[in-house]
């Protein structure tokens, strides 16, 4: 696991040393743990959560601006955790509804010491929050839905990271002039198509 680890970073050419390798490793090991139990995710092979969780948050964090993030709809930490590790220096918050999922991130943020992570079991409309540099949905809604959801969390400086697969037109143009940008994603081991799209409140 930790050799295809270091070949997709190296492909992604993303940088990251045997401790954060150490324990991307670690949450991949205790995600396959939890989910026998608690079906955190449909990704039930070790090998496969490499490329479709940690690989698949991981590209994103270039384009990341800002210090401060929110993670909506995080499920079992995804892409929050994945990118927590590789980025000591941000903070980021992960609010999902479902406590069997805020759990399992408060387990995960303590066996692996990240001190960066705040755990927020809440549907997102209900919170009246600090501002946050950016947002991130992983599959979490339609684009409207997303930022409509998440108002009371964003505002004007505020920017939008929606991570998707196909692209949906229908989507894009009903943000119009709110979109900055549609970048095409690599995810190393993943032959599906992955974009995000980053968009003003």
């Amino acid at each position: 696991m930790e050799k295809l680890l270091r070949n997709y970073l190296l492909s992604a050419e993303i940088e990251a040393d045997n401790s954060k390798i150490d324990r991307f490793v670690a949450y991949v090991n205790l995600l396959n743990k939890w989910n026998k139990a608690y079906n955190l995710t449909s990704v039930r092979d070790p090998m496969d959560m490499i490329s479709r969780h940690i690989m698949d948050s991981l590209v994103i964090g270039k384009y990341l601006s800002g210090t401060n993030f929110a993670d909506v709809g995080s499920g079992p930490g995804l892409p929050g955790i994945p990118l927590a590790i590789l980025y000591e220096s941000k903070k980021f918050t992960l609010i999902d509804s479902r406590s069997k999922r805020s759990v399992f991130q408060l387990q995960a943020a303590m066996e692996l010491n990240l001190t960066n992570v705040e755990i927020v079991n809440s549907r997102v409309e209900e919170l009246r929050s600090e501002h946050f540099d950016g947002i991130i949905s992983r599959a979490f809604a339609s684009l409207t839905d997303f930022s409509n959801l998440c108002a009371s969390i964003a505002d004007q400086e505020t920017l939008f990271y929606a991570m998707k697969g196909q692209l949906n037109p229908n989507e894009t143009e009903a943000l119009n002039d709110k979109i900055i940008s549609v970048k095409e994603l690599t995810v190393p081991g993943c032959n599906a198509k992955r974009h995000l799209i980053i968009f003003k409140a």
